[in-house]
């Protein structure tokens, strides 16, 4: 069972940790030996905090302005937090002392990323940097550049707390942690997965919301 081996990854941060447990899981779109459980950065605001304070590094001197970040996954106490970083008097960026829109989009049936005629005016126009809780097979992320682009936005890139991809659609991606931090990671389609050939049970499906155990 997932919950029962999780282990807690430390950083100098104090607040920032990565919670992991090892096995076989399964996405809609890949197979990993990892499950990453992000559910207390998502929601605990200390440590939301922590990783929008370690994402702002990455932008501490950039001079791409972000008027508008798009979180995806339940990011939103994040986005809030990194909105906030990024507004700073001491962060040297472009749009320092500037406000940031956090907003997030809805999901047809059919998967596909939008945005009401409301919040339309958020997105058209506007630098946009995609917050995601991870970037793996890059589909979500992928997704989310597709709809700001249709909406007239202009992608400044992809934060996220865990990516195996340096960038996406051609576009940069920072995360606070890689495969780097988890010895022999992986994540590959469910016909390449060394587990399922070694016909070892698939443990529990994962998504950003969390797991179900089979």
């Amino acid at each position: 069972m997932p919950t029962s081996n999780i282990i807690k990854i430390k950083t100098k941060r104090n607040n920032l940790f990565l919670r992991v447990a090892k096995g076989h899981f399964a996405t809609n779109h890949a197979h990993s030996n990892y499950y990453i459980d992000v559910a207390a950065q998502k929601s605990r605001l200390s440590e939301a905090q922590a990783v929008a304070e370690e994402l702002c590094n990455t932008y501490n001197y950039s001079t791409r302005i972000v008027d508008t970040l798009l979180c995806l996954d339940g990011t939103e106490v994040i986005g809030t937090c990194l909105a906030n970083e990024l507004t700073k008097n001491s962060f040297r960026n472009i749009n320092a002392h500037q406000t940031i829109y956090v907003v997030t989009p809805e999901t047809t049936n059919g998967s596909q990323l939008f945005f009401r005629d409301n919040i339309v005016p958020m997105i058209k126009g506007k630098h946009v940097l995609v917050l995601a809780v991870s970037v793996s097979s890059g589909y979500t992320a992928s997704a989310a550049i597709d709809a700001i682009k249709y909406y007239g936005g202009d992608v400044v890139g992809v934060a996220s707390i865990f990516a195996t991809k340096n960038e996406c659609e051609g576009y940069p991606v920072n995360s606070v942690f890689n495969p780097h931090d988890l010895e022999g990671y992986f994540s590959c389609p469910s016909h390449d997965c060394p587990l399922c050939k070694k016909g070892e049970k698939i443990d529990a499906l994962i998504n950003s919301h969390g797991f179900s155990k089979l």
